[in-house]
């Protein structure tokens, strides 16, 4: 087989995409899933022609080599999160066609491991956990294939996948189909925008709890308030706080709500609805983190 030659590489830019979609689902994050991308090409460019044409499959070396630097940063978050003010919530992503002035190559696919329900639980695993099952389960790479990245055994990584394998099935099955979601959802917007905390009370699991994700620079609690009587008052004395316009938006593609002011996005909730009834409830305010919501 003849090594590619630097004039047949111009297709590499074209991996960017797919190593967004892999980077953001191992760090939660679009703004660092972005940076360790480009790190990923900084590396590639930085290399003379000679040495990248002898690499004869640049789409494998560009995802381990972006692989390696988010398991990096993933070993890193605990110390960052430690810093972080208040709760950290997964940056929240709107549907495609809502995206405020972004590279189409920079959009990511929508799909059940990019529910904030799913990332936050990919919170509760090593990062090497974390890479492993991401990538075999989520992308299909093999186990040969996440060990280069990992720096272990096939069989290591197939035991890392399998230990994170058993947390995401532990995880409460979605018993409500989307249609009934997104009512729940809507009837919870309802009630929000009529201050009817009873209303509220009524849609929330009793046991539900909510976090709110202010990252310092904006006000928000400090840590999750839990029951449905508390969320139900926290949620109306945010509204009575100052006006806004509440919309039925899809937030990692599933039903969610943005709030505006003046035009301008300063919250977006994510749900968790199981049994006819809102379990979580994730309200991103952290403005580094919505970025990506323009105005209606």
């Amino acid at each position: 087989m003849t090594a590619l030659s630097d004039a047949d590489l111009p297709g590499v830019m074209g991996e960017r995409r797919r190593l967004i979609n892999i980077a953001y689902r191992l760090l939660g994050s679009l703004t660092d899933a972005e940076d360790a991308v480009q790190e990923a090409y900084a590396r590639w460019y930085a290399m003379s022609p000679e040495q990248r044409g002898a690499i004869r499959a640049p789409g494998a070396w560009l995802t381990t080599v972006a692989g390696r630097i988010c398991l990096d940063l993933l070993g890193s978050a605990r110390a960052r999160r430690e810093r972080y003010v208040g709760e950290w919530v997964p940056e929240p992503l709107p549907a495609p066609a809502e995206w405020a002035a972004a590279d189409p190559a920079d959009r990511v696919t929508l799909d059940e491991s990019v529910t904030m329900a799913f990332l936050v639980m990919l919170e509760s695993l090593t990062p090497a956990e974390r890479v492993a099952y991401v990538l075999h389960e989520v992308f299909g790479y093999s186990f040969a294939e996440v060990a280069e990245i990992v720096a272990r055994t096939p069989a290591a990584c197939r035991q890392l996948a399998t230990s994170a394998r058993r947390r995401v099935r532990a995880l409460p099955a979605a018993t409500t189909p989307v249609a009934a979601q997104a009512g729940i959802v809507r009837q919870f917007r309802v009630a929000w925008e009529a201050g009817d905390i009873a209303a509220l009370i009524g849609l929330l699991d009793p046991r539900a709890t909510a976090v709110a994700d202010g990252g310092g620079v904006v006000s928000a609690v400090p840590g999750p308030v839990v029951g449905a009587e508390q969320i139900a008052r926290y949620a109306v004395a945010i509204a009575a706080m100052a006006p806004m316009v509440i919309m039925e938006r899809s937030v990692n593609g599933v039903p969610g709500l943005v709030a505006q002011r003046d035009g301008v996005t300063v919250l977006v909730m994510a749900f968790e609805v199981a049994d006819d009834r809102i379990r979580r409830i994730w309200g991103v305010r952290n403005p580094d983190k919505l970025r990506g919501w323009g105005a209606d």
